[in-house]
């Protein structure tokens, strides 16, 4: 492999992490027509991802909250044999590593699940950070047996749910949210894997 080949690998890694640290904006207009923006610019947008900027007080937080999360996210994945950097990833998109986390769907905690996945994987609190962390990870071990072991089809199906990914034939569904899911996590996923979504 030439050093420009791994030059230029190198800037298109560091492309993807960079705009996948961006907060993500959806508005739906009257029309129905579904927009994507990390820079609104009008009226009708609401924020379905945070990503606390670098200096900031939330960022400092996230900081801490990491830190603190790391040792019982890595004992959680490794019980159930996946892999820690991916089960950070998922965290980091799902909730900026915040346990008391709520989504307008009513998921919660730091891995955002939903009443019927928690109980479906044994989590009676889900704002407990440990059962929490335990049932989300249980979760994704389940689809990536069932997908076997297709991160991004893991990933579709973790934001988007199995079956929509069973309906069109085991691919990513042609929704923009979950499109844009499955690029965000897997560049947290390579940034946790290079060592640099610890800093």
């Amino acid at each position: 492999m030439s050093l420009n080949f791994n030059f230029f690998l190198m800037f298109c890694l560091m492309f993807v992490a960079v705009a996948a640290q961006a907060d993500l904006y959806k508005k739906i207009d009257v029309k129905g027509r579904v927009f994507y923006t990390d820079k609104p610019d009008g009226k009708g947008y609401r924020l379905i991802m945070r990503t606390p900027k670098k200096g900031t007080v939330a960022y400092k937080k996230f900081q801490q909250n990491r830190r603190k999360l790391t040792p019982l996210i890595r004992k959680q994945a490794r019980q159930y044999k996946v892999d820690p950097a991916l089960v950070m990833a998922v965290i980091h998109a799902e909730s900026a590593y915040d346990q008391h986390a709520i989504s307008r769907a009513g998921a919660v905690g730091l891995m955002q699940l939903m009443p019927a996945t928690a109980k479906r994987f044994g989590v009676h609190n889900r704002n407990d950070a440990s059962q929490n962390i335990q049932g989300g990870v249980r979760y994704l071990r389940h689809l990536l047996e069932l997908f076997e072991f297709d991160i991004k089809l893991t990933l579709a199906a973790y934001n988007a749910g199995e079956s929509a990914v069973a309906k069109y034939g085991n691919n990513i569904p042609p929704y923009p949210e979950t499109k844009k899911y499955v690029k965000t996590v897997i560049s947290y996923y390579q940034d946790y894997l290079g060592g640099k979504g610890q800093s």
